[in-house]
């Protein structure tokens, strides 16, 4: 079995900063790509941002994403703004020992911007 974890999330005022950080682990042979998704009050899920297998950080707005080493993933949030609360998901595409390839989800953390 996979577990992903993301610790972090909390409240914050706007303007503030917040770092997320996600685990994968388990049946983990190898993992490809993480993201981080957020999914706002009464909207769908979207994607936030993404880090390919190999990569290392990328950048997105005021967010940047980082591959700290093979199973582990953050993002650092910057200016948060009230439209950035949400529940936040870590997402990692991970191959098993039965050679199955599959995306796995965290259950989520949340991120209240507010005054």
């Amino acid at each position: 079995q996979v577990q992903v974890v993301e610790f972090g999330g909390g409240s914050v005022q706007p303007g503030g900063s917040m770092r997320l950080s996600c685990v994968a682990s388990g049946d983990t042979v190898r993992i490809y790509g993480m993201s981080w998704h957020r999914q706002a009050p009464g909207k769908e899920r979207e994607l936030v941002a993404e880090v390919p297998s190999g990569g290392r950080t990328n950048y997105a707005d005021r967010f940047t994403i980082s591959r700290d080493n093979a199973n582990t993933v953050s993002l650092q949030m910057n200016d948060l703004k009230p439209e950035d609360t949400g529940v936040y998901y870590c997402s990692a595409d991970v191959q098993t020992t039965d050679f199955r390839r599959w995306d796995y989800w965290g259950a989520g953390t949340q991120v209240t911007v507010s005054s």
